[in-house]
């Protein structure tokens, strides 16, 4: 039924909108079912689906349709009636034509693969990126200016002998336009591409740099502005999220965020992407050195060289090479790789030989332990997972810069784990008791998992003042706030479990603080 503070036209309208929802979901009954139950998503921008008909047998995700006009409908409906966008909805329909429908906005939303729900308390939190911890650079700028002038130059020329033709460039920068872009931007520009500035203020579009056009110096500033100073990636409300590790950035070489104030875009690929001049670089890095940023590179940056000056170095080379092509007006040179390090494993046990730059491995499906011994050969590993697969030894961990940790543990002993520095998110499964008062020790500790570990005592977790995410099952949710209560900074949580219900993460959601007064919840019957 629908609640009495709902008026009888919008329960008309409602009933109106899941109708044909939940004909569909009775028009592909295979044999011998009991229940369909279809999750989804519907808001402006789409609608997802999942779920399935029970028994589940092997069918569970087969055979449920897709009606994404019908909840674009209801969802443009709850959106004008509350204005959830998008909202989350459960509907359960049975052979008799009975269903339900639980719709709420999409704070609470069920969790594609994993099962379970979500449940999003402040959505605007933004976890601290680890590239702000990180020692900065002490280097000198590995960027020439005369050489840097010189290579252009001689770049031009051998570009005009392929094109048959000089081609016309911008007139130069002044110094007070450079000198307004460097106000706006707040960081001076490097030294030898602020030479290159004052030859020609960016390119019009010829590209000159691989897959790249080169911005003037207003546009540069202009992008910084609107690019955002505190730019990152969004995670999604995950484990994950609450690691955020970055894999693909070169260790203390680029500050490992999803964007930095010391970030400078001059390159464009007018497509989201970008190059920038890296003029706050990590420990190893060198002021100047070029990165590639942007809509693809949101798990970090990618190192390109070490200078403006080396950029032109390489743009010399790839013309000798015959790595570019000319179509039309336009020479465009191709991309030049990143660094080649091997810096993740997927798949398979621990190698016999971990290469020292190793970073994510991810060790799936080993029967037997799993021995991390041969781990301490990679001192810069900072993902660790172990996926259908089991250890009974963290102590090669200890010593790791291991910031997001999935493991079954035999045994469940935590204590090589104990105060350990870089450690932010840890996923845990375990069949015996494991003492969870080693996480108290843990500074960085964002991210718990401990829905496979159902013989943990979980009221230490009200202790851990620093958690932003936590994963539990119903039983291991009731224990923890009917004893202790929730950790005191908790933005996100989840409900684990295959046969949890929207209903029930509500429950969840109005305990933990969130108003779920307004949840929408609508019973009827039509013909099977």
């Amino acid at each position: 039924m629908i609640p009495a503070n709902v008026e009888s036209g919008e329960r008309v309208m409602v009933e109106q909108a899941v109708r044909p929802i939940v004909e569909a979901m009775l028009s592909h009954i295979p044999s011998g079912w009991t229940e369909a139950v279809m999750y989804a998503r519907a808001g402006h921008h789409g609608s997802s689906i999942t779920g399935g008909y029970s028994p589940r047998r092997s069918g569970w995700h087969v055979g449920l349709p897709s009606p994404h006009a019908e909840l674009m409908a209801l969802g443009k409906l709850l959106r004008e009636q509350h204005g959830w966008e998008p909202a989350s909805l459960e509907i359960r329909c049975r052979p008799t034509g009975e269903y339900r429908l639980v719709a709420f906005h999409d704070a609470v939303t069920q969790v594609t693969g994993d099962g379970g729900f979500q449940v999003v308390l402040d959505p605007g939190y933004e976890l601290p990126q680890p590239g702000l911890r990180q020692e900065p650079g002490t280097a000198a700028p590995a960027g020439d200016p005369e050489l840097a002038v010189a290579r252009f130059h001689a770049y031009l020329e051998r570009r005009a002998e392929i094109l048959g033709r000089p081609e016309q460039l911008p007139p130069p920068a002044t110094e007070a336009a450079i000198q307004a872009a460097e106000q706006k931007l707040g960081r001076r520009i490097p030294a030898d591409l602020r030479a290159l500035y004052l030859l020609a203020d960016g390119d019009r579009d010829h590209y000159l740099f691989p897959g790249n056009a080169w911005l003037s110096v207003a546009s540069m500033a202009s992008e910084h502005l609107e690019w955002g100073a505190d730019q990152r990636p969004w995670y999604g409300w995950d484990l994950e999220w609450a690691a955020v590790v970055l894999d693909t950035v070169p260790a203390d070489t680029v500050r490992r965020c999803g964007g930095h104030p010391g970030w400078l875009r001059f390159g464009s690929g007018e497509d989201g992407n970008f190059l920038a001049v890296d003029v706050a670089p990590a420990h190893d890095g060198r002021p100047g050195q070029v990165i590639r940023t942007g809509r693809d590179y949101d798990e970090g940056p990618v190192h390109v060289t070490d200078s403006v000056t080396s950029l032109l170095g390489r743009c010399l080379e790839l013309l000798e090479q015959g790595a570019y092509s000319v179509h039309g007006e336009h020479l465009y040179l191709e991309e030049p790789g990143a660094d080649s390090e091997t810096q993740e494993i997927i798949g398979g046990d621990v190698p016999e030989e971990v290469p020292p730059t190793l970073q994510a491995l991810h060790v799936n499906n080993v029967t037997g332990q799993v021995d991390l011994a041969p781990l301490t050969a990679a001192p810069r590993l900072r993902k660790l997972h172990l996926n259908r697969a089991t250890t009974a030894d963290l102590t090669p961990v200890r010593e790791l810069p291991v910031e997001s940790l999935r493991v079954s543990l035999d045994g469940g002993d935590l204590s090589p784990l104990t105060g350990h520095a870089h450690l932010a998110s840890l996923g845990l499964t375990t069949t015996a008791p494991v003492d969870l008062a080693p996480l108290r020790t843990v500074p960085h500790l964002h991210g718990l998992d401990l829905s496979g570990a159902g013989r943990a005592d979980v009221a230490v977790l009200a202790e851990l003042s620093g958690l932003r995410y936590l994963a539990l099952t119903a039983d291991q949710w009731t224990v923890l706030l009917d004893k202790a209560g929730a950790p005191p900074a908790l933005v996100a949580a989840r409900l684990a479990g295959e046969d949890v219900t929207l209903d029930d993460a509500l429950a969840l959601a109005a305990r933990l603080g969130l108003d779920t007064g307004g949840a929408l919840r609508v019973s009827g019957s039509i013909e099977a």
